[in-house]
């Protein structure tokens, strides 16, 4: 039986309460659901990447990534991944901005699925983004 590992990347604060940023378990990578916050500096709370939507989302993938890469795994590797946003009329413009990412990101896979929901936040949050990987 394959043992299960939390992982927590250098950029990431331990976790306010009993879970992990990312397990990874045999190939299976879950990403916990992350937010816009920087990355961490010892000492200090987590603060938003800025007061933007673009702001937020864009710290949010490198949050992801981070936990990704600690695991071993990159986008290509994501199946699955959930956007909670706390207002629809972000919709359109988190599209754009995802889309405009992962072109960047020049993914050699398929795109991972994606369902997208509406949620309330603590404040001054706009996003959140967890993701499943299946590594090769």
């Amino acid at each position: 039986m394959t043992e299960k590992t939390a992982l927590t990347p250098a950029t990431h604060t331990t976790p306010p309460a009993k879970f992990s940023h990312g397990v990874k378990k045999g190939n299976i990578l879950q990403v916990a659901g992350q937010v816009g916050f920087l990355p961490a500096v010892e000492g200090q709370a987590p603060t938003p990447a800025g007061p933007t939507l673009r702001e937020q989302t864009l710290q949010t993938f490198a949050n992801v990534q981070a936990i990704l890469e600690e695991g071993g795994a990159s986008w290509d590797d994501v199946m699955m991944m959930r956007v909670y946003l706390t207002d629809v009329d972000h919709f359109a413009e988190m599209n754009e901005i995802y889309n405009a990412y992962f072109e960047a990101a020049g993914l050699k896979a398929a795109p991972a699925a994606r369902t997208t929901v509406y949620v309330g936040l603590p404040k001054g949050l706009l996003i959140e983004i967890d993701a499943l990987a299946v590594l090769s």
